[in-house]
């Protein structure tokens, strides 16, 4: 299936685009963030498991159990902080 993938702040800078759309065979989110991880280089850095990353599923938080389905959009992004 087809998916868009989108990248924000520092993690958008460390693979060097915004978004891409991806054709996967993930049936998850967290699949979805193993197959990218298991790119390698920057994807491996910036989605590694143990990092904080922050998951969207169509605009809304989600975590990495919810199901995939054709011409979705997960959003990747670092844990907000500020004050």
């Amino acid at each position: 299936m087809k998916v868009r993938v989108r990248y924000f702040a520092s993690i958008r800078e460390a693979v060097g685009q915004a978004g891409e759309s991806v054709e996967t065979a993930a049936a998850s989110v967290g699949s979805l963030r193993d197959e990218l991880i298991a790119r390698g280089g920057a994807h491996a850095e910036s989605l590694a498991r143990g990092k904080a990353v922050r998951v969207a599923l169509d605009q809304l938080m989600a975590d990495e159990s919810q199901p995939l389905r054709e011409d979705c959009e997960v959003a990747f992004f670092p844990p907000v902080t500020g004050g």
